[in-house]
Protein backbone atom coordinates (compact mmCIF):
# COMPACT_ATOMS: atom_id res chain seq x y z
CA UNK A 1 0.00 0.00 0.00
CA UNK A 2 3.00 2.51 0.71
CA UNK A 3 4.16 2.17 -3.01
CA UNK A 4 0.98 2.53 -4.48
CA UNK A 5 -0.01 5.83 -2.40
CA UNK A 6 3.94 6.66 -3.33
CA UNK A 7 3.08 5.86 -7.15
CA UNK A 8 -0.65 7.36 -6.71
CA UNK A 9 1.20 10.44 -5.48
CA UNK A 10 3.93 11.11 -8.25
CA UNK A 11 1.72 10.50 -11.09
CA UNK A 12 -1.00 12.59 -9.43
CA UNK A 13 1.45 15.71 -8.50
CA UNK A 14 3.17 15.28 -12.03
CA UNK A 15 0.10 15.60 -13.73
CA UNK A 16 -1.13 18.30 -11.34
CA UNK A 17 2.43 20.34 -11.00
CA UNK A 18 2.60 19.87 -15.34
CA UNK A 19 -0.44 22.28 -15.69
CA UNK A 20 1.18 25.08 -13.08
CA UNK A 21 4.84 25.01 -14.47
CA UNK A 22 3.56 25.76 -18.11
CA UNK A 23 2.07 28.93 -16.54
CA UNK A 24 4.70 29.87 -15.25
CA UNK A 25 7.10 28.98 -18.14
CA UNK A 26 4.39 30.92 -20.49
CA UNK A 27 4.28 34.13 -18.03
CA UNK A 28 8.05 34.10 -18.50
CA UNK A 29 7.92 34.08 -22.20
CA UNK A 30 4.60 34.85 -24.42
CA UNK A 31 2.35 36.01 -21.79
CA UNK A 32 3.59 39.87 -21.89
CA UNK A 33 3.33 40.34 -25.60
CA UNK A 34 -0.15 38.43 -25.51
CA UNK A 35 -2.06 40.23 -22.76
CA UNK A 36 -0.17 43.17 -21.59
CA UNK A 37 0.88 44.63 -25.32
CA UNK A 38 -0.06 48.07 -24.34
CA UNK A 39 2.79 48.45 -21.84
CA UNK A 40 6.36 48.86 -22.26
CA UNK A 41 9.02 45.94 -22.36
CA UNK A 42 10.03 46.19 -18.95
CA UNK A 43 6.15 46.88 -17.74
CA UNK A 44 4.65 44.16 -19.45
CA UNK A 45 6.92 41.46 -18.43
CA UNK A 46 6.56 43.00 -14.73
CA UNK A 47 2.86 42.54 -15.25
CA UNK A 48 2.66 39.07 -16.52
CA UNK A 49 4.70 37.81 -13.56
CA UNK A 50 2.80 39.38 -11.44
CA UNK A 51 -0.20 36.80 -12.97
CA UNK A 52 2.36 34.08 -11.95
CA UNK A 53 1.91 35.37 -8.28
CA UNK A 54 -1.39 36.16 -8.22
CA UNK A 55 -2.46 32.24 -8.11
CA UNK A 56 -0.44 32.16 -4.90
CA UNK A 57 -2.71 34.26 -3.59
CA UNK A 58 -5.32 31.77 -3.54
CA UNK A 59 -3.57 29.54 -1.90
CA UNK A 60 -4.39 30.34 1.09
CA UNK A 61 -8.11 30.74 1.22
CA UNK A 62 -7.96 27.26 -0.53
CA UNK A 63 -5.96 25.81 2.38
CA UNK A 64 -8.24 27.09 4.80
CA UNK A 65 -11.36 25.03 2.78
CA UNK A 66 -9.54 22.32 1.11
CA UNK A 67 -7.76 21.01 4.78
CA UNK A 68 -11.03 21.19 6.42
CA UNK A 69 -12.38 18.67 4.03
CA UNK A 70 -9.48 16.77 3.83
CA UNK A 71 -9.41 16.32 7.87
CA UNK A 72 -13.09 15.97 8.11
CA UNK A 73 -14.36 13.92 5.00
CA UNK A 74 -10.76 12.22 3.61
CA UNK A 75 -7.70 12.98 1.53
CA UNK A 76 -9.01 11.14 -1.53
CA UNK A 77 -11.76 13.59 -2.52
CA UNK A 78 -9.38 16.60 -1.96
CA UNK A 79 -7.18 15.12 -4.72
CA UNK A 80 -9.55 14.33 -7.07
CA UNK A 81 -10.85 17.88 -6.60
CA UNK A 82 -7.66 19.48 -6.56
CA UNK A 83 -6.70 17.71 -10.13
CA UNK A 84 -9.97 18.21 -11.57
CA UNK A 85 -10.01 21.90 -11.05
CA UNK A 86 -6.65 22.42 -12.02
CA UNK A 87 -6.87 20.79 -15.38
CA UNK A 88 -10.10 22.33 -16.25
CA UNK A 89 -8.66 26.27 -15.59
CA UNK A 90 -5.31 25.24 -17.21
CA UNK A 91 -6.98 23.81 -20.11
CA UNK A 92 -9.27 27.68 -20.34
CA UNK A 93 -6.75 29.76 -20.46
CA UNK A 94 -5.19 28.06 -23.83
CA UNK A 95 -9.03 28.84 -24.96
CA UNK A 96 -8.50 32.77 -23.68
CA UNK A 97 -8.52 35.68 -26.57
CA UNK A 98 -6.04 37.74 -26.49
CA UNK A 99 -5.98 41.44 -25.52
CA UNK A 100 -5.88 42.38 -29.22
CA UNK A 101 -9.52 40.61 -29.18
CA UNK A 102 -10.95 41.60 -26.53
CA UNK A 103 -9.08 43.94 -24.56
CA UNK A 104 -8.55 44.92 -20.84
CA UNK A 105 -10.73 41.31 -20.51
CA UNK A 106 -8.03 39.80 -21.56
CA UNK A 107 -6.19 39.87 -18.59
CA UNK A 108 -8.25 39.88 -16.49
CA UNK A 109 -10.02 36.64 -17.19
CA UNK A 110 -6.14 35.05 -16.96
CA UNK A 111 -6.18 36.31 -13.27
CA UNK A 112 -9.29 34.63 -12.78
CA UNK A 113 -8.36 31.44 -14.09
CA UNK A 114 -4.83 31.80 -12.44
CA UNK A 115 -6.70 32.17 -9.03
CA UNK A 116 -8.53 28.97 -9.77
CA UNK A 117 -5.00 27.58 -10.51
CA UNK A 118 -4.17 28.61 -7.04
CA UNK A 119 -7.17 27.43 -5.08
CA UNK A 120 -6.65 23.46 -6.61
CA UNK A 121 -2.94 24.07 -5.75
CA UNK A 122 -3.13 24.67 -2.43
CA UNK A 123 -4.88 21.30 -1.62
CA UNK A 124 -2.50 18.88 -4.03
CA UNK A 125 0.21 18.82 -2.04
CA UNK A 126 -0.71 18.89 1.54
CA UNK A 127 -3.20 15.91 0.91
CA UNK A 128 -0.73 13.79 -1.36
CA UNK A 129 1.84 14.63 1.09
CA UNK A 130 -0.50 13.20 4.27
CA UNK A 131 -1.55 9.94 2.32
CA UNK A 132 2.01 8.90 1.57
CA UNK A 133 3.33 9.53 5.32
CA UNK A 134 0.18 7.82 6.88
CA UNK A 135 0.48 4.66 4.13
CA UNK A 136 4.79 4.74 5.05
CA UNK A 137 6.65 2.67 7.21
CA UNK A 138 7.53 4.40 10.21
CA UNK A 139 11.31 3.91 9.89
CA UNK A 140 11.19 5.37 5.71
CA UNK A 141 8.58 7.91 5.87
CA UNK A 142 10.76 10.70 4.48
CA UNK A 143 11.32 8.57 1.45
CA UNK A 144 7.86 7.70 0.49
CA UNK A 145 6.72 11.23 0.93
CA UNK A 146 9.44 12.23 -1.18
CA UNK A 147 7.85 10.86 -4.54
CA UNK A 148 4.99 13.11 -3.91
CA UNK A 149 8.05 16.28 -4.49
CA UNK A 150 9.94 13.56 -7.06
CA UNK A 151 6.54 13.94 -9.12
CA UNK A 152 6.37 17.82 -9.04
CA UNK A 153 9.78 17.93 -10.66
CA UNK A 154 8.63 15.59 -13.76
CA UNK A 155 5.74 17.78 -13.89
CA UNK A 156 8.64 20.40 -14.83
CA UNK A 157 10.21 18.52 -16.87
CA UNK A 158 7.17 17.69 -19.05
CA UNK A 159 6.02 20.88 -18.97
CA UNK A 160 9.57 22.81 -20.01
CA UNK A 161 10.03 19.87 -22.86
CA UNK A 162 6.30 20.70 -23.94
CA UNK A 163 7.63 24.51 -24.34
CA UNK A 164 10.88 23.38 -26.03
CA UNK A 165 9.64 23.06 -29.64
CA UNK A 166 6.56 25.55 -28.88
CA UNK A 167 9.58 28.04 -27.97
CA UNK A 168 11.58 27.13 -31.23
CA UNK A 169 8.54 28.45 -33.54
CA UNK A 170 8.96 32.08 -35.38
CA UNK A 171 7.81 34.20 -33.11
CA UNK A 172 4.37 35.24 -35.09
CA UNK A 173 3.84 31.37 -34.60
CA UNK A 174 4.56 31.51 -31.40
CA UNK A 175 2.05 34.12 -30.31
CA UNK A 176 -0.95 33.35 -31.89
CA UNK A 177 -1.27 29.65 -31.27
CA UNK A 178 1.97 27.83 -30.04
CA UNK A 179 1.22 28.75 -26.62
CA UNK A 180 -1.71 28.00 -25.91
CA UNK A 181 -0.56 24.01 -27.44
CA UNK A 182 0.60 22.93 -23.98
CA UNK A 183 -2.62 24.12 -22.15
CA UNK A 184 -5.15 22.19 -24.40
CA UNK A 185 -2.79 19.14 -23.56
CA UNK A 186 -3.61 19.16 -19.92
CA UNK A 187 -7.60 17.95 -20.91
CA UNK A 188 -5.00 14.22 -21.22
CA UNK A 189 -3.28 15.24 -18.12
CA UNK A 190 -6.78 15.43 -16.16
CA UNK A 191 -8.21 12.18 -17.53
CA UNK A 192 -5.41 10.44 -16.48
CA UNK A 193 -4.95 11.80 -13.08
CA UNK A 194 -8.36 11.05 -12.53
CA UNK A 195 -8.24 7.57 -13.39
CA UNK A 196 -5.36 6.92 -10.87
CA UNK A 197 -6.35 9.00 -7.98
CA UNK A 198 -9.77 7.01 -7.96
CA UNK A 199 -8.32 3.76 -7.10
CA UNK A 200 -6.27 5.21 -3.40
CA UNK A 201 -7.44 4.04 -0.28
CA UNK A 202 -8.05 6.38 2.63
CA UNK A 203 -4.69 5.63 5.23
CA UNK A 204 -5.57 3.08 8.41
CA UNK A 205 -4.44 5.54 10.57
CA UNK A 206 -6.98 8.61 9.75
CA UNK A 207 -9.95 5.93 9.67
CA UNK A 208 -8.80 4.98 13.29
CA UNK A 209 -8.75 9.08 14.28
CA UNK A 210 -11.44 10.62 15.91
CA UNK A 211 -12.87 13.30 12.86
CA UNK A 212 -12.54 17.02 14.79
CA UNK A 213 -15.82 19.12 13.87
CA UNK A 214 -13.74 21.81 13.05
CA UNK A 215 -10.41 21.04 12.49
CA UNK A 216 -9.13 24.51 11.76
CA UNK A 217 -10.16 25.38 14.56
CA UNK A 218 -8.34 22.59 16.62
CA UNK A 219 -5.54 22.99 14.44
CA UNK A 220 -4.62 26.67 15.79
CA UNK A 221 -5.49 25.91 19.60
CA UNK A 222 -2.72 23.01 19.39
CA UNK A 223 -0.17 23.78 16.86
CA UNK A 224 0.03 27.23 16.06
CA UNK A 225 3.61 27.85 16.79
CA UNK A 226 4.00 24.91 14.30
CA UNK A 227 2.28 26.60 11.52
CA UNK A 228 4.09 29.58 12.05
CA UNK A 229 7.03 27.15 11.50
CA UNK A 230 6.05 25.96 8.53
CA UNK A 231 4.88 29.33 7.38
CA UNK A 232 8.15 30.93 7.71
CA UNK A 233 9.92 27.49 6.27
CA UNK A 234 7.86 26.89 3.06
CA UNK A 235 9.32 30.94 1.63
CA UNK A 236 12.38 28.73 0.98
CA UNK A 237 10.44 27.78 -2.29
CA UNK A 238 11.38 31.27 -3.55
CA UNK A 239 14.08 29.34 -4.69
CA UNK A 240 12.37 27.68 -6.34
CA UNK A 241 10.20 30.69 -8.21
CA UNK A 242 12.89 32.58 -8.95
CA UNK A 243 14.83 29.95 -10.43
CA UNK A 244 12.14 28.80 -12.89
CA UNK A 245 10.08 32.28 -13.29
CA UNK A 246 12.47 34.91 -12.60
CA UNK A 247 15.88 33.47 -14.05
CA UNK A 248 14.26 32.67 -17.18
CA UNK A 249 12.52 35.95 -18.00
CA UNK A 250 16.19 37.82 -16.78
CA UNK A 251 18.21 35.41 -19.25
CA UNK A 252 15.88 35.84 -22.09
CA UNK A 253 13.98 39.15 -22.07
CA UNK A 254 17.03 41.24 -20.84
CA UNK A 255 20.40 39.56 -21.17
CA UNK A 256 19.10 37.93 -24.52
CA UNK A 257 19.95 34.81 -23.82
CA UNK A 258 18.79 31.68 -26.27
CA UNK A 259 14.94 30.61 -24.88
CA UNK A 260 15.76 26.85 -25.68
CA UNK A 261 18.82 26.93 -24.05
CA UNK A 262 17.16 28.39 -20.81
CA UNK A 263 14.91 25.65 -21.06
CA UNK A 264 17.00 22.96 -21.23
CA UNK A 265 18.78 24.19 -18.16
CA UNK A 266 15.70 23.50 -16.22
CA UNK A 267 14.74 20.08 -18.10
CA UNK A 268 18.28 19.07 -16.98
CA UNK A 269 18.13 19.99 -13.27
CA UNK A 270 14.53 18.69 -12.58
CA UNK A 271 16.55 15.32 -14.75
CA UNK A 272 19.19 15.23 -11.46
CA UNK A 273 16.44 16.41 -8.87
CA UNK A 274 14.28 12.84 -9.47
CA UNK A 275 17.23 10.83 -8.74
CA UNK A 276 18.43 13.59 -5.79
CA UNK A 277 15.01 13.79 -3.75
CA UNK A 278 14.83 10.23 -2.66
CA UNK A 279 18.16 9.84 -2.12
CA UNK A 280 18.07 12.36 -0.07
CA UNK A 281 15.58 12.10 1.80
CA UNK A 282 16.54 8.29 2.32
CA UNK A 283 19.38 10.09 4.11
CA UNK A 284 17.32 12.17 6.39
CA UNK A 285 15.27 8.35 7.65
CA UNK A 286 18.74 7.63 8.97
CA UNK A 287 20.70 10.83 9.97
CA UNK A 288 17.34 12.70 10.71
CA UNK A 289 15.33 15.76 9.17
CA UNK A 290 16.60 18.79 10.33
CA UNK A 291 20.47 18.49 9.35
CA UNK A 292 19.46 17.54 5.17
CA UNK A 293 17.41 20.25 5.09
CA UNK A 294 19.61 23.22 6.78
CA UNK A 295 22.20 21.84 4.38
CA UNK A 296 20.03 22.60 1.34
CA UNK A 297 19.33 26.03 2.76
CA UNK A 298 22.73 27.24 3.34
CA UNK A 299 23.78 25.72 -0.21
CA UNK A 300 20.86 27.46 -1.87
CA UNK A 301 21.71 30.81 -0.55
CA UNK A 302 25.38 30.30 -1.92
CA UNK A 303 24.71 28.86 -5.25
CA UNK A 304 22.09 31.50 -5.85
CA UNK A 305 24.63 34.56 -6.82
CA UNK A 306 27.28 32.81 -9.55
CA UNK A 307 24.16 31.57 -11.00
CA UNK A 308 22.77 34.45 -11.41
CA UNK A 309 26.10 35.72 -12.25
CA UNK A 310 26.75 33.36 -15.31
CA UNK A 311 23.65 34.67 -16.58
CA UNK A 312 24.29 37.89 -16.42
CA UNK A 313 27.59 37.48 -18.44
CA UNK A 314 26.36 34.88 -21.07
CA UNK A 315 28.11 32.30 -19.94
CA UNK A 316 26.55 29.17 -20.87
CA UNK A 317 28.79 26.23 -19.74
CA UNK A 318 28.64 27.91 -16.32
CA UNK A 319 24.98 28.35 -16.73
CA UNK A 320 24.62 24.95 -17.40
CA UNK A 321 26.83 23.71 -14.18
CA UNK A 322 25.39 26.37 -11.27
CA UNK A 323 21.42 25.73 -12.34
CA UNK A 324 21.68 21.81 -11.74
CA UNK A 325 23.98 21.97 -8.68
CA UNK A 326 21.24 24.59 -7.31
CA UNK A 327 18.24 23.37 -8.51
CA UNK A 328 19.22 19.85 -9.66
CA UNK A 329 21.08 19.58 -6.29
CA UNK A 330 20.74 21.42 -3.33
CA UNK A 331 17.14 22.52 -3.55
CA UNK A 332 16.53 18.71 -3.96
CA UNK A 333 17.53 18.56 -0.27
CA UNK A 334 15.15 20.85 1.04
CA UNK A 335 11.87 19.35 -1.72
CA UNK A 336 12.43 15.96 -0.78
CA UNK A 337 13.03 16.62 3.28
CA UNK A 338 9.93 18.83 3.65
CA UNK A 339 6.81 16.74 3.36
CA UNK A 340 8.06 14.53 5.97
CA UNK A 341 9.15 17.59 8.05
CA UNK A 342 6.23 19.23 7.82
CA UNK A 343 3.76 16.61 8.20
CA UNK A 344 5.20 15.26 10.77
CA UNK A 345 4.50 18.27 12.95
CA UNK A 346 0.69 17.90 13.12
CA UNK A 347 -1.26 14.43 14.55
CA UNK A 348 -3.73 12.82 12.65
CA UNK A 349 -6.51 14.81 12.99
CA UNK A 350 -5.31 17.95 11.28
CA UNK A 351 -2.25 16.90 9.79
CA UNK A 352 -3.55 18.25 5.88
CA UNK A 353 -5.11 21.13 7.44
CA UNK A 354 -1.75 22.56 8.90
CA UNK A 355 0.66 21.17 5.95
CA UNK A 356 -1.56 23.22 3.68
CA UNK A 357 -2.13 26.22 5.51
CA UNK A 358 1.24 26.81 6.74
CA UNK A 359 2.85 26.15 3.53
CA UNK A 360 0.39 27.83 1.20
CA UNK A 361 0.84 31.20 3.12
CA UNK A 362 4.36 30.27 2.96
CA UNK A 363 4.34 29.60 -0.94
CA UNK A 364 2.03 32.84 -1.70
CA UNK A 365 5.29 34.49 -0.18
CA UNK A 366 7.12 32.59 -2.44
CA UNK A 367 4.96 33.01 -5.03
CA UNK A 368 5.52 37.10 -4.83
CA UNK A 369 9.03 36.74 -5.32
CA UNK A 370 9.54 37.11 -9.18
CA UNK A 371 7.43 39.99 -8.91
CA UNK A 372 9.11 41.79 -6.23
CA UNK A 373 12.71 41.01 -7.42
CA UNK A 374 11.82 42.27 -10.96
CA UNK A 375 10.52 45.60 -9.22
CA UNK A 376 14.23 45.50 -7.75
CA UNK A 377 15.13 46.35 -11.35
CA UNK A 378 15.30 44.83 -14.47
CA UNK A 379 19.00 45.73 -15.47
CA UNK A 380 22.21 43.85 -16.63
CA UNK A 381 23.84 44.40 -12.73
CA UNK A 382 20.43 43.99 -11.24
CA UNK A 383 20.81 40.65 -10.34
CA UNK A 384 22.78 41.20 -7.53
CA UNK A 385 19.96 42.31 -5.41
CA UNK A 386 18.05 39.44 -6.16
CA UNK A 387 20.85 37.33 -5.38
CA UNK A 388 20.64 38.65 -1.68
CA UNK A 389 16.84 38.61 -1.48
CA UNK A 390 17.27 35.05 -2.09
CA UNK A 391 19.92 34.39 0.11
CA UNK A 392 17.86 36.22 2.96
CA UNK A 393 15.04 33.82 2.67
CA UNK A 394 17.11 30.75 2.82
CA UNK A 395 18.21 32.09 6.14
CA UNK A 396 14.92 32.72 7.40
CA UNK A 397 13.93 29.37 6.29
CA UNK A 398 16.72 27.71 8.24
CA UNK A 399 15.73 29.61 11.20
CA UNK A 400 12.59 28.78 11.65
CA UNK A 401 13.68 24.56 11.11
CA UNK A 402 16.52 24.89 13.57
CA UNK A 403 14.57 26.02 16.54
CA UNK A 404 12.16 23.65 16.00
CA UNK A 405 12.06 19.47 17.27
CA UNK A 406 13.48 16.67 15.32
CA UNK A 407 10.75 13.42 14.42
CA UNK A 408 12.21 11.39 12.02
CA UNK A 409 12.02 8.39 15.41
CA UNK A 410 8.85 9.53 16.20
CA UNK A 411 6.03 6.52 15.49
CA UNK A 412 3.37 8.00 13.38
CA UNK A 413 0.39 7.28 15.92
CA UNK A 414 2.16 9.87 18.34
CA UNK A 415 3.01 12.63 15.60
CA UNK A 416 2.25 16.01 16.84
CA UNK A 417 1.46 15.14 20.32
CA UNK A 418 2.96 16.16 23.42
CA UNK A 419 4.54 13.72 25.98
CA UNK A 420 1.10 13.49 28.04
CA UNK A 421 -0.96 12.87 24.87
CA UNK A 422 1.50 10.10 23.67
CA UNK A 423 0.61 7.94 26.53
CA UNK A 424 -3.21 8.06 26.11
CA UNK A 425 -4.46 5.88 23.18
CA UNK A 426 -5.84 7.59 20.16
CA UNK A 427 -9.78 7.90 20.09
CA UNK A 428 -11.50 5.48 17.61
CA UNK A 429 -13.70 7.51 14.88
CA UNK A 430 -17.47 6.84 15.03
Amino acid sequence: MARKTALAAWIGSALEYYDFFIYGTAAALVFNKVFFPAADPATGTLLALATFGVGYLARPLGAFVLGHVGDRFGRKKVLVFTLLLMGVATFAVGCLPTYASIGVLAPVLLVVLRLLQGLSASGEQAGANSMSLEHAPEHRRAYFTSFTLSGTQAGQILATAIFLPVAALPQEDLLSWGWRVPFWCSAVVVIVGLVIRRKIDETAVFKRTKVAKLPVATLFRTHWADVLRVVLAATIASVSTIFTVYALSYAVNTIGLARTSMLWVGVLANVVALAAIPLLAGLSDRIGRKPVFLAGCGACAILIFPYLWSISIGAYGLVFALGILLFGVAYSAINGIWPSLYGEMFSTEVRLSGMAIGTQFGFAIAGLAPSVVSAIGSGRDDWVGVAIFTAAVCALSATAIATGRETFRRPTAELGRSARESSVPATTQV
